[in-house]
């Protein structure tokens, strides 16, 4: 296994060395720098290209989500927010951080946060060296990325996904782009597709609906409610804790507490 390479940022020297010892005691981790500041931190990750930082939120001058900001978007490392607040949870949530730890850490949380840290490290990877073979095969064959794509699908097993749902409704047939689809609701038997601000009623199951989905687009928030996490513009929370999903046409969704966890690695 790769070492993760990791860069600690925190204005605290007392809390740099205990997160340093913490790592140290884990297998396959390799520190590359301590930074006391964002300015720092900033200079430090354009010259190291970690794979992970973790990021303590509330610094002197520039914050942790300044720092953020200020990184190459197109090639950002893995983000583990540390803190001493859980006020900044939903922002963390926002940035898709790999986890959000309150101090004192504790090394169960640290534990479970380096390994969702590798899960995705190794998901990244795949991705790019998926896109190099495409790109290799593209040249070499002289088909398009779209014949490539479904031939590399159907060598490998990877369940493929349909591009249209037909919804049937009166006699008609409408084809509706599963990228265009917003959101899902359900309505006793039926399902409400919500597409380009037209809701299409189709007779069938969630279970049913989902199985024609693709799961890394499309994602269960509610018992009753299905996201395109494509659509997705921010996370908003709400006084009772409770946290709605807004969508980039303007709709809100409320999510429920129990698929928060789940969605949050898609974001």
């Amino acid at each position: 296994m790769d070492p993760l390479r990791v860069i600690i940022v925190d204005d605290e020297s007392l809390a740099r060395r205990g997160l340093r010892l913490r790592l140290e005691s884990i297998e396959h981790i390799e520190i590359l720098a301590e930074c006391g500041n964002g300015l720092e931190a900033i200079n430090k990750i354009a010259e190291l290209e970690p794979d992970l930082i973790f990021l303590d939120i509330q610094m002197p001058k520039m914050n942790g989500f300044d720092v953020v900001s200020n990184l190459q978007q197109d090639n950002l490392p893995l983000i583990i927010f540390v803190t001493a607040f859980d006020a900044y949870a939903v922002e963390a949530f926002d940035i898709h951080a790999v986890d959000y730890l309150l101090k004192p850490i504790e090394p169960e949380r640290l534990e479970a946060a380096i390994e969702r840290a590798r899960s995705q490290l190794m998901s990244k990877r795949a991705e790019t060296e998926k896109e190099s073979l495409l790109e290799i095969i593209i040249g070499l064959t002289g088909k398009s990325e779209t014949s490539v794509t479904q031939l590399l699908k159907d060598h490998s097993g990877v369940k493929s996904y349909p591009d249209k749902i037909a919804i049937k409704d009166a006699g008609e047939t409408t084809l509706v782009l599963t990228k265009e689809i917003d959101w899902v609701d359900a309505a006793g038997d039926y399902m409400c597709i919500h597409a380009n601000d037209i809701t299409h009623v189709m007779r069938i199951t969630m279970k049913q609906l989902e199985d024609k989905l693709d799961p890394t687009i499309f994602q269960r928030v509610h018992r009753s409610t299905i996201v395109n996490l494509d659509r997705v513009s921010k996370v908003c929370s709400h006084m009772n804790g409770e946290f709605y999903l807004q969508l980039i046409n303007g709709s809100s969704v409320k999510m429920s507490r129990s698929y928060k966890d789940k969605v949050k690695h898609f974001l």
